[in-house]
């Protein structure tokens, strides 16, 4: 058993017996925090600033985004990957904007009936603004098309030539029922007209015989009139017979006057359309199959119950379902007096229909499939061609088939219109098949670096088509001329949002709380949201107290008001150990224990909390047993620090005699999955103390991953987890011989919050940082760790000693249980 003294003054000095190149400090308050230092920053207030107009620290990926935009070759598109907040978007729009105007302007896009196949309508480029300009025109033409019909149809020349063709079909039916009857009189059989038809009586002198009387004569006589009736009969039912024909004969005659007659007023009504676009061959080819259409339809312009002419009336030419068939649908337009390069589109909800458009149904529409070709509505991929899209990565994986419609238009390089059937379950093409459009885009995801690397995963088409990867940082370094640009933000944000000026120690206390974000004292965490929010709220505070300048005061408040709002989980985890039920003991000494330190994460807020670890030991065949891992909570990476220590033991102590140790370690009441090797230091501590017998001081924790040399190597979150356990520690009251042991290496992260530091100025709480195991061991025991001498023995008294004796103890009562030698 080795002595234990616990004093302040040892607790606040450098370790003794340290190995060459080592330096274990109680670190200094001046590097517990990276305060600001406001006058530094040349001003009293943010009122006196410009605005930032740039991106802080983003140098590269603005420099790939400029790249990959003026790359105009088909798949350098581009992925904008960083954390949300950092203001990428925002610099991505800035730098495009003053790109785009260089670009050639877009083309408009229209879709118009195709005649010989109305499911397949066509797809006519027009040069930018002209696309409505041909819409009008078109209409223009039909409503000159009412009007002059309407003259047309009531000119001398056209009623002449009708009421011919109406007269000669009327004196054909009359001359035929006229010698009809002129045969049956010959006949002695007389047809009469009826208000129910006709009717065939005999006759004898050329009047008509009585019924009474005709049935007075001799039956030869009646059967011979009866035979001619009969016959007579047949004569006229032929007769009407014929009529439809002569009918058909009738109207094929009026839609020939009317098609010769219309030819003219047709083909000057478009004629207006057909010059300003002569130069078009597609608008060429679709006016000629208008004017063919306009003329077989004809009676479009005709009401069939008046025979009148319709003209133009309340119904706009437009809105005239009749008239549909002839409109222009125009798809994408730009208009002149706003051209300016190619266009930018921000696509915010980027389902399937919204990239490459869709194709809108009505119930009961006379056109039998419910869609024509009026219905195609743009797609965002429409909206950006010839121009730049910028697309949330992440909404557009999350709406079904997305990704794969949209990559699919990329790679073949033009917009088709599908839509997903109700059920989401298969993709099918619409009712209708409109023929494709050209894409030339340049698009930008932009999104977080994991789905990046996920689409490249998973995806062996995505790198080939997004060819320019640019990387966006959340953490920059926090350089003199880095702090004054964010201020500069400051102030952009205070003026964008009508917020009060800041004064600059106000500043200064954001900036410091940006490093704390980024947990490290040399950098910035860029987050132009959250920081946003911020200054809302201590607007608000500085507002109930009537101050004209959001003050130091206020910023403290607000974040001390958002740390209350997302806490409670942290309280009750601190509760738990107030109440003990969570074990952890901060002050005396306990051999084979030690507070280990962790983070937990709930969403984007974390803390820090004590983890009871134990090392129990005894003789065995040479084992350290990771109950952790042995229950399946233990994750690889804390399996590998486990192993990592059976390798410091092995090469450490007891080199000749065999490693007869049986040992086992585990989190105290845990009960869920434990990852990570940022305890394998804190496991060590215990395991060494537990085979020297020597007590730890409880009131220290550990937090740090050790190497098979004994380095303790960086770890995450130390920031939190100091501040978890000083709050533990301040609560159940601050003795002066509390605090914690970090790695050397994570000195530079330190941003703890102002009560620690103040704590640890005041020598009620120290934070010490080590780089090898053996200077914790000295810190945590009051004993010296002990250095090998020429002799390849420990010192004498070291704590190292003892761990060696207690293997080689364990050595040779193994091999009491054995028949070779030890050694």
């Amino acid at each position: 058993m080795f002595g234990f003294s616990k004093s302040r003054e040892t607790l606040g000095k450098k370790s003794r017996g340290k190995k060459s190149g080592q330096s274990s400090d109680t670190i200094e308050v001046a590097g517990l925090r990276n305060a600001s230092n406001p006058g530094k920053l040349g001003f009293l207030t943010t009122k006196e600033l410009e605005p930032y107009s740039g991106l802080i620290g983003q140098d590269r990926g603005l420099e790939a985004v400029a790249l990959g935009v003026d790359i105009r070759t088909d798949n350098f598109n581009i992925f904008a990957a960083g954390g949300l907040g950092v203001g990428k978007l925002t610099a991505i729009t800035k730098l495009l904007k003053e790109t785009l105007p260089s670009w050639e302007a877009p083309s408009d896009w229209v879709y118009v009936n195709n005649f010989e196949n109305s499911y397949q309508p066509l797809a006519i480029e027009l040069s930018a603004g002209q696309g409505v300009e041909f819409r009008n025109l078109v209409i223009q033409s039909i409503d000159e098309l009412r009007v002059g019909l309407s003259a047309m149809f009531h000119s001398d020349e056209y009623i002449t030539r009708r009421r011919a063709i109406d007269l000669a079909f009327e004196s054909n039916q009359e001359d035929a029922i006229d010698n009809l009857i002129e045969h049956a009189r010959s006949k002695n059989v007389g047809i009469l007209r009826t208000p129910s038809g006709f009717t065939m009586v005999p006759l004898e002198d050329g009047e008509a015989i009585e019924p009474e009387e005709f049935q007075a004569k001799p039956v030869g006589e009646r059967r011979v009139v009866e035979a001619k009736i009969e016959a007579l009969e047949r004569q006229l039912s032929e007769l009407f017979q014929s009529f439809p024909l002569q009918q058909k004969e009738r109207a094929e005659k009026l839609m020939k006057l009317n098609a010769d007659m219309a030819k003219n007023v047709v083909s000057a009504a478009l004629l207006g359309v057909r010059n300003s676009f002569k130069k078009i061959e597609k608008i060429k080819s679709y006016l000629d199959a208008v004017e063919v259409d306009l003329i077989r339809h004809i009676g479009l312009f005709v009401d069939e119950e008046s025979d009148s002419v319709l003209v133009k009336g309340h119904v706009e030419t437009e809105d005239d379902p009749k008239y549909s068939r002839y409109m222009v649908n125009v798809l994408v337009s730009h208009k002149r007096s706003e051209l300016n390069g190619g266009p930018l589109i921000k696509e915010g909800n980027p389902t399937l229909s919204n990239m490459v458009g869709r194709v809108e149904t009505v119930t009961g529409a006379g056109n039998g499939h419910g869609a024509d070709f009026n219905m195609i509505k743009a797609g965002a991929l429409h909206k950006a061609n010839g121009g730049v899209l910028l697309i949330d990565a992440a909404k557009l994986l999350q709406n079904n088939f997305s990704w794969e419609g949209f990559k699919q238009a990329l790679i073949d390089k033009e917009i088709r219109v599908q839509s997903p059937i109700d059920d989401g379950s298969v993709l099918k093409p619409v009712s209708l098949m409109p023929e494709a459009i050209p894409l030339n885009v340049k698009v930008i995801l932009f999104g977080e670096r994991e789905i990046y690397y996920r689409l490249k995963e998973i995806d062996p088409e995505f790198a080939n088509i997004f060819k320019i990867q640019a990387e966006f940082e959340d953490r920059i370094d926090r350089t003199d001329e880095v702090e004054m640009q964010y201020a500069q933000i400051i102030t952009g944000i205070t003026g964008k949002k009508n917020l009060k000026p800041l004064d600059a120690v106000a500043v200064g206390r954001l900036i410091e709380e940006s490093s704390r974000q980024a947990g490290d004292g040399e950098k910035l965490y860029i987050n132009f949201v959250q920081l946003q929010d911020i200054l809302i709220e201590a607007d608000y505070l500085s507002s109930k107290d009537e101050r004209k300048t959001t003050a130091h005061s206020d910023i403290k408040m607000a974040l001390r008001k958002r740390e209350r709002r997302a806490s409670l989980v942290k309280e009750r985890h601190r509760e738990s150990i107030m109440r003990d039920l969570q074990m952890i003991e901060t002050d005396g000494a306990v051999i084979g224990q030690i507070n280990g330190l962790s983070v937990l994460q709930h969403g984007d807020y974390a803390f820090g909390r004590p983890n009871k670890i134990t090392a129990r030991v005894r003789m065995g065949a040479g084992r350290v047993v990771d109950i952790e891992r042995e229950v399946e909570l233990g994750g690889p990476l804390h399996s590998k620090g486990v192993m990592i220590l059976w390798g410091y033991l092995a090469g450490t102590y007891a080199q000749t005699v065999p490693l007869a140790l049986s040992a086992s370690l585990v989190f105290e009441q845990s009960y869920g999955g434990i990852d990570g090797d940022s305890a394998s230091a804190a496991e060590l501590f215990a395991l060494l103390s537990a085979l020297s017998q020597v007590p730890i001081r409880q009131g220290i924790a550990v937090t740090g991953s050790v190497n098979q040399q004994g380095g303790v190597q960086a770890i995450g979150g130390v920031n939190e987890k100091i501040e978890g356990y000083f709050d533990l520690c301040s609560e159940r009251g601050l003795t002066g011989g509390q605090g914690v042991i970090i790695p050397h290496a994570n000195r530079v992260h330190l941003m703890l919050r102002e009560d620690v530091v103040a704590a640890c100025g005041r020598g009620e709480f120290y934070v010490w940082s080590i780089e090898h195991i053996d200077e914790g061991l000295e810190i945590l025991t009051g004993v010296k760790a002990g250095s090998r001498s020429r002799k390849g023995v420990f010192e004498s008294g070291s704590l190292n000693r003892g761990v060696e004796a207690r293997l080689t103890d364990f050595a040779h009562m193994r091999r009491s249980f054995s028949d070779g030698p030890v050694g």
